[in-house]
């Protein structure tokens, strides 16, 4: 009997070291992102300009490595100036980001189907991911003007060479039952580092799939993924946002929780970008790292209302909350990897959208990550 015994407690034991290690290959295979250092910012306060434009609205941003430089695109709806992004160097070789490292070097305009800047108010730029040789734009568009939103491929030197199908079920109907809601449409903008596919989302749910957030829950949104060689949308997920930051009140008040941008490690893993504001709150950003290994398809799906509970979303778990830094935090849109560093890190760039606000300011924030490969 003492022979089972023991013959059955060394099976217990292998078994739970075999589960044990079945974990954390599965963990592993899960998640990519295995460290994150805050390494410095830099302030322009509103009102600074370059060349003949008042920088300002920065929501997205990416990177040119053979260059080594950013681009950074304005949320500038051309009423301050013509739709544009600026190119900026930011140099990290140091291991620290201060503002006698950035530089903005160059500004281009966006240039519509005529080869014209953009008419006021025709567009409102959220997002922009680097090609190789040219860079995709997000737009929210207009919803109460009823400009639909749109993502279109651009030359570096503004000209617009392609425009991408949104499928219809984003594109808001004149009953407003279905589409994207008002300024909480494609903030978001990423491509994969192979350049095979480009992923964008909504900043909340689609009406037809449910409401904005709350304090007790999140808001589903739709990741979608396109060919980017083809241009053609092929796959959509489910991302859940957090809810309201604690202590908010939403009656009759500003509130709001989003996910702003997206970052693509691979075709399957990314880091979200998530703000919040309340006015009781102020302003909250995390970052989390997904994947969407284990997430069901939804393309097929014209509401998640009724189904959502059938639906796996995309799995998430948080990297960083901001708030952790004590600095002071302004409204963070953008998020774009950078150069390879002296310690086998990289570079995280963080940008943020003043509004044009004087009591609010450009920031860029830096961080150095570390990234497993995975299978």
């Amino acid at each position: 009997m003492r022979k089972l015994a023991k013959a059955t407690i060394f099976i217990v034991c292998f078994l739970v070291a075999a589960a044990a290690v079945i974990l954390m290959n599965l963990s592993a295979q899960s998640f990519a992102v295995t460290q994150i250092d805050f390494i410095g910012r830099a302030i322009f306060p509103t009102g600074s300009l370059f060349g003949g434009t008042e920088i300002g609205g920065l929501s997205g941003i990416t990177y040119d490595a053979d260059k080594q430089v950013y681009y950074a695109i304005s949320d500038d709806r051309s009423s301050k100036a013509p739709a544009r992004f600026y190119s900026i160097q930011i140099n990290l070789q140091s291991g620290k980001l201060e503002k006698e490292q950035v530089a903005f070097t160059g500004v281009t305009t966006l240039l519509d189907e005529n080869g014209k800047s953009f008419p006021e108010l025709s567009l409102d730029p959220e997002g922009i991911a680097f090609t190789g040789n040219s860079v995709f734009v997000s737009s929210e568009g207009d919803v109460d003007r009823t400009i639909s939103p749109f993502i279109k491929e651009f030359s570096l030197d503004g000209k617009l060479l392609k425009t991408l199908l949104i499928p219809d079920l984003f594109l808001p109907d004149d009953k407003g039952t279905k589409g994207i809601r008002n300024n909480l449409a494609f903030e978001s903008l990423t491509l994969t580092p192979d350049k095979k596919y480009l992923f964008t989302a909504t900043e909340n749910a689609l009406v037809q799939d449910g409401a904005v957030p709350s304090l007790e829950s999140g808001s589903p949104c739709r990741i979608l993924r396109y060919d980017a060689v083809s241009g053609n949308p092929e796959r959509s997920f489910v991302y859940i946002t957090e809810p309201l930051p604690a202590g908010a009140n939403p009656v009759g008040k500003l509130t709001a929780n989003g996910l702003v941008d997206l970052l693509a490690i691979d075709e399957n893993r990314l880091v979200s970008l998530e703000r919040g504001f309340s006015l009781e709150t102020g302003t909250s950003i995390k970052l989390f790292e997904i994947s969407l290994e284990k997430s069901d398809r939804i393309e097929g799906l014209e509401s998640l209302k009724s189904r959502l509970s059938d639906v796996s979303p995309a799995q998430k778990r948080l990297l960083l909350d901001l708030e952790t830094l004590k600095i002071p935090l302004d409204n963070i849109e953008g998020l774009t990897l950078g150069p390879v560093l002296g310690d086998g890190s990289i570079g995280l760039i963080l940008v943020s959208d003043n509004n044009f606000s004087p009591l609010q300011e450009t920031q860029i924030l830096g961080f150095k990550i570390k990234v497993q490969k995975t299978s």
